[in-house]
């Protein structure tokens, strides 16, 4: 019997260890797998952390070469701005220089023009004339003089005379093609056989051009001086004014040109030759108006 407790008493302190030393075991085992699922979440972090740094840092590579193009371009950029304004900058001052060529395409555009209008005004003189021939051959008077050797008013007689049309263009021909003291001639010639006509004031004006292409711009000067004076309200008038104020300039009297293509600009605002004087004026770096 005491045997029997005995091996009663020890069972049972063996299942009392044992149920406390299970007891104790089972925190630790919780704890263990608690700690290797925080450090298996915190492993996962890191990597996460790392993926995360890694795609910063391969982004801000790229944000980092964008910068750097967009720098670049930048520059490019600057620089060709930089060009053009030089390249406009040099044409605007050399833009004085190719007034002369755009002033003779402008003058050769006049000039077709100045032609068909004498044309139309020589067409009605010839009606008026046959016109006025008809009326008399009619009723002629008993000692009249014959018609045939008749001519319009202002235009002088005589077999010798040139014609108008004829002499007038052989001259621009020749101006065209630098044969200066050829068309000269037949500019004098227009002068002084038509001087109340139309062309005369044409004829004028290239006696001035026909001196500004030969650099003698003292002459130049007088022949567009002629024409504002003695052909005021020709057609050529606004470029003789344009063609003075140029060949001033030429002779470095700058306060007489100025004043030359600001007086074009003020009697003649809308034509071409107004805007080739703002353009030189602007060049000059003077104002198209004065104060």
């Amino acid at each position: 019997m005491q045997t029997s407790r005995t091996y009663r008493n020890r069972f049972l302190s063996a299942a009392v260890l044992g149920m406390l030393l299970a007891s104790s075991s089972l925190p630790a085992r919780a704890a263990s797998k608690e700690i290797i699922e925080l450090q298996t979440q915190v492993q996962q972090l890191m990597d996460m952390v790392q993926r995360i740094q890694s795609t910063l840092d391969t982004r801000l590579g790229v944000i980092t070469h964008l910068a750097e193009q967009t720098a670049d371009d930048a520059n490019r950029v600057t620089a060709t701005v930089n060009a053009l304004q030089q390249k406009i900058n040099a044409q605007n001052e050399a833009g004085g220089g190719k007034i002369d060529a755009v002033s003779g395409q402008v003058q050769s555009l006049n000039d077709s023009v100045d032609e068909l209008k004498s044309r139309i005004a020589k067409l009605d003189k010839s009606i008026q004339e046959l016109q006025s021939q008809s009326q008399a051959a009619q009723a002629p008077p008993a000692n009249a003089a014959p018609m045939a050797g008749s001519t319009a008013p202002g235009v002088p007689s005589g077999a010798q005379t040139p014609p108008l049309q004829e002499t007038f263009q052989a001259g621009v021909r020749d101006y065209n093609a630098a044969h200066y003291e050829v068309a000269a001639g037949e500019f004098q010639d227009v002068l002084h056989y038509y001087p109340l006509d139309d062309l005369a004031g044409a004829a004028q004006f290239y006696l001035g051009e026909i001196a500004y292409r030969q650099q003698n711009y003292a002459e130049a000067v007088k022949a567009y001086n002629a024409v504002l004076e003695g052909f005021s309200g020709n057609a050529k008038a606004p470029a003789a004014q344009l063609r003075k104020g140029l060949s001033l300039l030429q002779m470095n009297k700058k306060e007489a040109g100025v004043h030359e293509l600001r007086l074009l600009i003020q009697r003649h605002p809308q034509t071409p030759e107004a805007a080739q004087a703002r353009t030189k004026l602007n060049g000059l770096g003077v104002r198209p108006a004065a104060r």
